[in-house]
C-alpha cells in the first residue's frame, strides 16, 4: 500500500512539473493594447480684443421733473402719460386771469405815456414846455416798461413748456388741483441718446481715451449688444474704490433703452490678430503650461507653451505651437508621449466659429 502513495506522489510531481516548464500557449501572447481616440482642434490665428468689463446704469441724454415756480390751480393738462413731445410744446396751464388782466394794465399805461411824450416833443423843442416834463413821461414808460415785464413774466410762469424734445412720464396731478413749487407734475427724460456711468479701475487709466468704443447688454434684450463710444471722464479716482467714472454714450433711437437700466459694459481697448486655441488643452503643471500635439504621423508629443490673455474657455497662446498644429482638447488622460493615436476633428469647425463669435478678452 505505501508503494502504490508513493507512485502516485511521483507521478503527481512529475505532471506539475511538465506544467510549469510548458505553460499555456496563450498566456505567453500578450493582448495588443486599442489605439485611442482623441479630440483634437487646430491652433489659428483669430481676431481677439483686449478688453475691461464693468457694470454701469444708463441715463437719459437730458432729464427733469416738471415742476411748477407758483403757487396757483392747474387749469389745463396738454399731454398724456409716455407721451413725446417736442421742444416748446405747452404742456400744463396754471390760472392766469389776473396775470394776464396784469399785462393788459400795463400795456396800456406804456402806451398812454408814449402817445403824451410824442405830444410834447415838439413843444420842448420850441420850448413852449420845459425839458423837466418830458424827463418826467420818459420815467413813466420806462417804469410802464418793467411792470409790463414782471407781469408778462408772472403770466409765463403760469405756463410750463417742454424746455427739450423728449418722453414724458406718467402724470402725476389732475385739473383742478393746487400746486405749489416743488409739486411734481410729471418728468421728462431725452432718450434718443443714452449716458452709460461705469466705473474702470485706475490701472486702467492709460487706455481710456476719448472715442473708444464699448459694447453693453441688458438683461431686458438678451444677447443684443449696444454700441457707443467713451465721451468723458472724470477728473477724480475715487480714494475709497481706486477707481474713475467713465461715461459713454450709446444711440437709441428707438427708444427701447430707459434711464435706470442696468448694464454690462465691455470698454475695448485694443483689437489684434493672436493665436489661440481651446482652454480644455492647456495641462497646468505647477507653473509651468503644456500641450499635447499630434503630429502628422499620429504620434502624441508634449510641448510647453507660454499664455497670454484668457476669457470663456480660450486661451491665447504667445510662444510654443505654429499655426495649424492640431492640439489635443479630449482624450488627455488616456495617452503619453509617444502614443499612437486616432484623431477626431468633429469639433474644429465650432471651434473657429465660436471663436469668431466671442473673441478673447
Amino acid at each position: 500500500m505505501k508503494k502504490i502513495i508513493i507512485i502516485s506522489i511521483l507521478l503527481l510531481a512529475t505532471a506539475a512539473g511538465y506544467y510549469l516548464s510548458n505553460p499555456a500557449k496563450e498566456s505567453r501572447v500578450a493582448k495588443p493594447r486599442p489605439t485611442p481616440n482623441v479630440v483634437v482642434a487646430t491652433a489659428a490665428l483669430q481676431p481677439i480684443r483686449d478688453e475691461v468689463e464693468a457694470l454701469g446704469t444708463g441715463k437719459a441724454n437730458e432729464s427733469i421733473t416738471v415742476t411748477p415756480k407758483v403757487t396757483d390751480m392747474v387749469t389745463e393738462l396738454n399731454f398724456d402719460d409716455g407721451q413725446i413731445v417736442e421742444k416748446g410744446r405747452l404742456l400744463v396751464r396754471l390760472q392766469d386771469r389776473e396775470q394776464m388782466a396784469r399785462v393788459t394794465v400795463a400795456n396800456v399805461k406804456m402806451n398812454d405815456h408814449k402817445r403824451e411824450l410824442a405830444r410834447i416833443s415838439s413843444l420842448v423843442t420850441s420850448q413852449t414846455v420845459a425839458a423837466l416834463e418830458r424827463d418826467r413821461l420818459q420815467t413813466l414808460i420806462d417804469t410802464a416798461k418793467a411792470e409790463l415785464e414782471q407781469a408778462e413774466s408772472a403770466l409765463k410762469d403760469r405756463r410750463i413748456l417742454a424746455p427739450f424734445s423728449g418722453r414724458l412720464g406718467l402724470r402725476q396731478v389732475s385739473q383742478g388741483s393746487l400746486v405749489t413749487p416743488g409739486t411734481v407734475i410729471t418728468t421728462l427724460d431725452d432718450i434718443s441718446t443714452i449716458k452709460l456711468d461705469f466705473s474702470v479701475p485706475e490701472r486702467f487709466l492709460a487706455a481710456l481715451v476719448i472715442g473708444k468704443e464699448v459694447e453693453a447688454s441688458a438683461v431686458a434684450y438678451d444677447g443684443e449688444l449696444f454700441k457707443g463710444k467713451v465721451v468723458s471722464v472724470d477728473s477724480r479716482v475715487n480714494p475709497v474704490t481706486r477707481a474713475v467714472v467713465v461715461r459713454a454714450e450709446i444711440p437709441n433711437q428707438d427708444l427701447r433703452l430707459l434711464p435706470g437700466m442696468l448694464m454690462k459694459v465691455k470698454l475695448i481697448k485694443q483689437s489684434r490678430e493672436a493665436l489661440i486655441i481651446p482652454e480644455a488643452a492647456i495641462i497646468p503643471i505647477q507653473s509651468d503650461h503644456f500641450v499635447y500635439l499630434v503630429n502628422e504621423e499620429g504620434v502624441v508629443e508634449r510641448r510647453q507653451v507660454k499664455l497670454g490673455l484668457r476669457k470663456r474657455g480660450w486661451v491665447e497662446i504667445t510662444d510654443g505651437i505654429a499655426v495649424g498644429e492640431q492640439v489635443m482638447i479630449r482624450g488627455i488622460l488616456k495617452v503619453r508621449p509617444g502614443d499612437k493615436v486616432k484623431v477626431q476633428m468633429s469639433e474644429h469647425f465650432s471651434f473657429l466659429e465660436q471663436a469668431k463669435v466671442e473673441p478673447i478678452a
